[in-house]
């Protein structure tokens, strides 16, 4: 029954506040996501990923990146993570960038991981964010597109084939195939 209830709640975008309380204390070290808006320069971003690796939204100017946040306990995540790894692998070589930030509780942590490995994308958790001027999400699922230059183009509140095709697409084909 609780697991029906979360994903209920995750879905209508409620449960952030219960997640940001119960996650270790990222909530002081980020505000609630507030003022990201279409066409303004994309917030920075510094996160270690699951395998170590830092990703920095920064140095990836003349790429489409997408940043995903989402967690092991939220039906609709789970759901368009397939789509958003086929769009990766398929669209990676044109000079699209992502990134997938879970939300888990710490103590959920090794499902996050063990979740983030059926995925090719780069992968890692709230907890490894050290700049994180994309504050809290107010819910999960969430996708940002930030353009070529940088910008925010869109925020996608789920990420149905249709979104990625309508919006990512035209951007990368302003973007040079990678060799």
């Amino acid at each position: 029954m609780f697991a029906r209830v979360v994903n209920v709640l995750c879905g209508a975008g409620l449960i952030a506040l219960v997640v940001v309380a119960l996650n270790g204390g990222l909530a002081a070290a980020a505000p609630a996501n507030v003022g990201i808006e279409n066409g303004a320069p994309a917030p920075p971003l510094v996160v270690t990923e699951f395998d170590g690796t830092a990703f920095d939204l920064a140095k990836f100017r003349g790429k489409v990146v997408l940043v995903n946040y989402w967690a092991t306990w939220c039906a609709p995540c789970r759901k368009e993570m397939p789509a958003l790894d086929a769009f990766y692998r398929r669209y990676h070589a044109h000079g699209l960038e992502m990134i997938g930030i879970s939300v888990d509780f710490q103590r959920d942590l090794d499902k996050a991981r063990k979740l983030a490995k059926t995925v090719d994308y780069p992968t890692a958790h709230t907890g490894g964010i050290t700049n994180n001027g994309f504050g809290t999400q107010n819910g999960v699922p969430v996708t940002y597109v930030i353009d070529l230059d940088g910008v925010v183009r869109d925020k996608f509140i789920a990420t149905p084939d249709k979104l990625l095709n309508d919006v990512v697409v035209p951007l990368l084909q302003h973007t040079e195939p990678a060799r």
